[in-house]
């Protein structure tokens, strides 16, 4: 597996997919390793897939300074990625948590993104909030489903702030668009992927400046694809659409019938989404 040495010193790896342009794709988490992200669907088909292990994950190597991995630090690991490959400018891809990264990476260094697509992502870098009415709004398409009364009533617990453990397990089905053996076997994959202290520090106090990042992403104008899941628990649609509205050169794209991992819910749209955007 491919290395590189962080400004810092620390040794990050990465995996790498398929042939071409490269497009450097970062996992969500946040600092969960990059192994649910498989090959996106098929995405390497069309284009080299460069996934990085985000430092403490994976075979990435765990730094001396935890404070290291907060969010606008992490900046810095990209662009020493970006350098390691030799390439000039970028094409980039996050989903979820990493698309805080992403967008800070483009609000810093704007000038080494050619294309940003960012896949139900996370907007607390921007200051956005999904609202707990919003949740529940996107939870009630679901109402068919075999599973519904059980994980809704543990959604209205969660948003009414009366969460147990097993409020949080309950809502499992949510985040994907077919609560199938393939999906039940992603998400129980997911265990023991993520650094817990990694991601306690991710967002800790500085890590986001958000009136800042928002100044800098309206005079950013590369080519950016906003994805959502229509029915993503985690990122609803609307709150996707508020993101997309800070760029002034953004497609919005939300994805029939799909969830927070829109490549497993339907891999063949989703390639299709992305690989058209990427060129």
């Amino acid at each position: 597996m491919p290395t590189f040495s962080a400004h810092d010193g620390t040794g990050l790896a990465y995996h790498v997919f398929g042939e071409g342009v490269p497009v450097i794709c970062l996992p969500g988490g946040p600092m969960q390793d990059s192994v649910y992200l498989g090959e996106l669907g098929g995405l390497s088909a069309h284009r080299r897939l460069i996934i990085l292990d985000p430092r403490g994950t994976g075979r990435s190597a765990i730094p001396e300074d935890a404070a290291s991995y907060r969010c606008d630090r992490l900046v810095d690991d990209v662009e020493a990625l970006r350098e390691h490959l030799g390439l000039d400018r970028l094409d980039l891809l996050a989903h979820s948590a990493g698309t805080n990264l992403a967008v800070l990476y483009a609000a810093r260094h704007p000038e080494r993104v050619g294309r940003l697509a960012l896949i139900t992502p996370s907007t607390v870098a921007v200051g956005i909030a999904a609202t707990g009415e919003s949740r529940l709004e996107v939870a009630r398409l679901r109402k068919d489903e075999p599973w519904f009364g059980a994980a809704f009533a543990a959604l209205e617990a969660i948003v009414a702030g009366n969460a147990t453990d097993d409020s949080w397990k309950a809502i499992d089905p949510f985040f994907y668009g077919r609560w199938d053996a393939t999906a039940q076997a992603h998400h129980a994959a997911q265990d023991g992927h993520r650094n817990e202290q990694a991601a306690a520090a991710f967002g800790a106090e500085g890590a986001f400046d958000p009136d800042a990042t928002r100044a800098a992403l309206a005079a950013f104008t590369a080519p950016v694809l906003l994805l959502a899941g229509e029915v993503d628990l985690n990122t609803p649609p609307s709150v996707a659409s508020e993101l997309a509205e800070l760029f002034p050169n953004a497609e919005f794209v939300v994805q029939p019938g799909a969830g927070h991992f829109p490549w497993l819910d339907d891999a063949d749209r989703f390639v299709a989404t992305t690989a058209a955007f990427l060129g």
